[in-house]
């Protein structure tokens, strides 16, 4: 029955680490780090800054990549496919979207950044681009704020605006996984709470993987939660269990605020 069980939360993980170890140089980032990410859910990682989540979080599109002197050991799987196998990183980086912390619009329209993605890749026709823009804002639930100024610079948008514009760019794409690097540290308490309903709403279609030191924030949004210290992953789990039930005293002790 275990086995059955395990066969069957490995065949729902859209993405998975496994025997993870990266390097920076001689430094050790992260250490023999093992995770399957759910698909269509929220997973938050969380931890004290400097603990690897950001690490890891930039090696599932291979961000890494462009670090000097980085190395990864071990298994980075999307859909059971090795990322460091076969897979181009150009569609790697199509399927799993990333948001950063700081929101970077291009200097550019508001209907060019959303159809950049889209260009890229192809795609050059005036009405499917319309189709897209217009439904990824709808989908990054900003839509009805900006409709009417499409064509004016992103850059005049408020820090929250900016955010879920870069959020709609992401997903423009069509990607299947989105990584959200610290998304809502830089926003006010009003902007931050719009992200975080959209991204309950986003988990329906998109498998989410998002860092945060906010812990109530990953209580309120996500349905599997992973600590990490030091470059480990200490435990991981559902959400509710981890926070009110943690199976590690150094979980306990991050939760409970002794530390961090």
């Amino acid at each position: 029955m275990q086995s059955t069980r395990a066969e069957a939360a490995a065949a729902e993980a859209k993405m998975g680490v496994e025997g993870l170890n990266l390097y920076y140089g001689e430094f050790h980032a992260l250490k023999d780090v093992t995770l399957d990410f759910p698909k269509n859910e929220v997973t938050a990682l969380i931890g004290p800054s400097g603990c690897g989540k950001s690490t890891l979080l930039k090696t599932l599109n291979r961000m890494n990549d462009l670090m000097d002197g980085c190395r990864v050991d071990g298994c980075v799987s999307l859909d059971g496919d090795d990322i460091y196998g076969d897979l181009p990183v150009n569609d790697l980086r199509r399927r799993v979207g990333m948001v950063f912390q700081q929101p970077n619009p291009f200097p550019m329209s508001i209907y060019d950044n959303i159809a950049f993605g889209p260009r890229t890749h192809g795609i050059k026709g005036k009405e499917e681009l319309d189709v897209i823009v217009e439904q990824s804002l709808r989908n990054a639930a900003i839509w009805d704020e900006v409709k009417d100024r499409l064509k004016k610079s992103a850059l005049g948008l408020s820090g929250g605006q900016q955010q879920r514009l870069c959020i709609a760019r992401a997903l423009a794409v069509q990607p299947e996984v989105l990584l959200l690097d610290e998304s809502t540290s830089a926003l006010d308490p009003i902007s931050t709470a719009k992200i975080e309903d959209l991204v309950i709403e986003l988990a329906s279609k998109y498998t989410v993987i998002m860092v945060t030191h906010n812990m109530l924030q990953a209580i309120r949004v996500s349905t599997k939660t992973a600590f990490f210290l030091l470059g480990e992953m200490v435990e991981a789990g559902d959400t509710d269990a981890l926070f009110t039930h943690p199976k590690d005293s150094r979980t306990a002790d991050y939760v409970s605020g002794r530390f961090g």
